[in-house]
């Protein structure tokens, strides 16, 4: 099931299948983190009133943007 990162609830886990649409600077900032197409991720948290979410990869937590995790396609573990 594909659906966008910001679509995943506080917990739920996913693995990474498409980037293609977020900024070059954005995927740059990324991939430089590890995070690729393939990833899997944890989303922590989302921030109230439209603000950044919160997901954990690699032993590590990144911020994004909602707008950017919106453009983020994920299929659901």
């Amino acid at each position: 099931m594909t659906l966008l990162l910001s679509d995943l609830k506080q917990g739920e886990k996913a693995k990474i299948k498409d980037f293609s649409t977020v900024s070059t600077l954005v995927k740059r900032r990324l991939i430089d983190m590890g995070i690729s197409e393939g990833s899997e991720i944890c989303l922590k948290c989302n921030m109230p009133f439209g603000g950044p979410c919160m997901i954990e990869t690699l032993g590590q937590c990144v911020g994004l943007r909602r707008n950017e995790a919106a453009t983020i396609r994920v299929e659901k573990r």
